[in-house]
């Protein structure tokens, strides 16, 4: 039995179908109001804040994997995230499960430093240390070796279906309503964009490669790292539109933020758009040379198709 917590998202419904495609039937997700990924999987309604109710959800599963998010929401981060997470470890903990990690990269400085598995944590804003605190958690159980522990990390994702992300909501969203795009603080520096549907590829992969287990790794991603500038000009070629765009300037974000709570909940993560942002995934890349990592034009192109269908 393999069981995905946290699965109504993005990033889980891809995982189920991969692990449904290429690794098991036995398959169990579990999230509040579970819904069917494949045809054979098993749903388990269970609160994640709930000690007993998680115990109950993993019980019997030999992987677990925790992709649970929230909104975006610093005070709701603070109160939930750190509870569910523990509450998923002591369960898997009790169940002899392995535990897949699906994290992200808010715990790293927010500089042009080349990103590896090895980048010390640095993490700018409330958000940022939540997502330190919890990772600082999962790697204290893999250190304590009682249970098979695995960390999966990604950057800022793109991609097909309700992905969320600044790049989906500004540019390729934009595009396919027939608007300009626009792009948060600059222009100019390179980026590291997952297809979110390689991020649940790549997941998949590590929870079923027991090697894999005890370390932290860097999802794949295409190493070309285009400016915003570049994505927006492939982007329009694709979709046929102008290749056009208008830069959101800091201080614009900033100034928002005083009457937006989305926006205020957003303006830790601008730093990040003020230098290149160079995620490396070469440590994935060579455990696994076979993995086909989707190019920009790839994704775009797949996107296009998908909203011609729709």
């Amino acid at each position: 039995m393999q069981t995905i917590l946290g699965a109504n998202g993005q990033i889980a419904i891809e995982l189920a179908r991969e692990l449904q495609r290429n690794h098991t039937n036995d398959l169990r997700l579990v999230s509040r109001n579970p819904r069917k990924v494949n045809e054979t999987d098993s749903l388990v309604s269970a609160n994640l804040l709930d000690a007993r109710q998680t115990l109950d959800a993993v019980k019997g599963s030999r992987i677990v994997y925790f992709t649970a998010g929230l909104p975006p929401d610093t005070q709701l981060w603070e109160a939930q995230f750190p509870t569910m997470l523990k509450n998923a470890l002591d369960a898997c903990r009790a169940a002899g499960a392995s535990f897949a990690y699906f994290d992200n990269t808010y715990m790293y400085p927010q500089d042009d430093r080349l990103q590896t598995e090895d980048t010390p944590f640095a993490p700018v804003g409330r958000k940022g240390k939540v997502r330190a605190a919890m990772a600082s958690m999962v790697l204290d159980e893999m250190a304590r070796g009682e249970i098979p522990v695995l960390i999966g990390r990604a950057p800022e994702f793109y991609g097909p279906g309700k992905t969320q992300s600044f790049t989906n909501a500004l540019v390729i969203e934009k595009l396919q309503a027939g608007k300009k795009p626009r792009v948060p603080v600059r222009g100019d520096t390179r980026r590291t964009l997952i297809w979110t549907p390689d991020a649940s590829r790549a997941l998949a992969a590590l929870g079923n490669a027991p090697d894999a287990f005890g370390q932290t790794w860097h999802l794949p991603c295409c190493d070309d790292r285009l400016t915003y500038q570049e994505f927006v000009a492939m982007a329009s070629e694709v979709f046929g539109r102008e290749p056009a765009y208008s830069v959101i300037g800091k201080w614009t974000l900033t100034a928002a933020g005083l009457f937006s709570k989305p926006v205020r909940e957003i303006r830790e993560l601008l730093p990040r758009y003020e230098q290149d942002n160079l995620f490396d995934s070469t440590k994935f890349k060579r455990r696994f040379p076979g993995f086909a990592v989707t190019t920009y034009r790839q994704g775009l192109e797949l996107i296009r198709r998908e909203g011609m269908g729709r």
